[in-house]
């Protein structure tokens, strides 16, 4: 099992919108919205690192409004 933490910036008011676009991305297990640097913070779960890496990569920094990503892998 893979697992990464992944901290979203995301364009100013678009916070919720983004949220709401993380839900049908079933490698997101958990996404909440927090102050600070970041705007979103997300539980992301898979089976391989590679499917990881597809995950945010493909999915999660595609969504319209994402400006950058960090991922925090797990180990």
């Amino acid at each position: 099992m893979a697992t990464a933490f992944v901290l979203i910036n995301v364009e100013i008011g678009a916070e919720e919108e983004v949220l709401r676009d993380l839900e049908p991305i079933p490698e997101v297990k958990e996404a909440y919205l927090v102050y600070g640097v970041y705007d979103i913070i997300t539980l992301v779960e898979t089976e391989t690192m590679q499917e990881l890496k597809d995950a945010v990569s493909l999915k999660i920094r595609r969504l319209d409004k994402v400006h950058s990503t960090l991922t925090m892998i797990v180990v």
